[in-house]
């Protein structure tokens, strides 16, 4: 049970480091007028391979429920932007913890990322049940 729970906790460090990547990377290559929109979608569209990678990683080697790895990976990438998303990029930049936090578009992808681990984490385990 504790190396489940050490393998879900990795894997949400790591699909923060590729989502927070593409978000980095985003402001090098500017195609929209408006930055801010800009890395936003390219968060969004990021989250999307990053948990399919990190909910399949999780299930060649572990086992939990699709839920509860979702809430698991959520709450590690929360914590690590709190922990270092903020302090290290936001606020240098002029930013604050409540205009991270306080943005709705944190909330839509907090939610986002919810659903496709929680989607990909059930199809993963109802195709391996069958």
């Amino acid at each position: 049970m504790l190396s489940n729970r050490l393998l879900s906790i990795a894997l949400g460090a790591l699909v923060w480091v590729l989502a927070v990547s593409v978000y980095l990377l985003s402001f090098y290559f500017p195609f929209l007028e408006d930055i801010e929109l800009q890395t936003n979608i390219a968060l969004v569209l990021a989250i999307i391979p990053s948990a399919c990678i990190g909910t399949y990683l999780f299930y060649n080697n572990g086992q939990m429920k699709p839920s509860v790895l979702a809430l698991t990976f959520v709450l590690i990438a929360t914590l690590l932007d709190v922990l270092i998303t903020v302090p290290v990029f936001i606020i240098p930049a002029g930013g604050s913890y409540s205009g991270f936090f306080g943005d709705h578009m944190f909330y839509i992808i907090v939610v986002e990322f919810y659903f496709i681990v929680l989607y990909h984490g059930t199809y993963i385990t109802q195709k391996v049940a069958t």
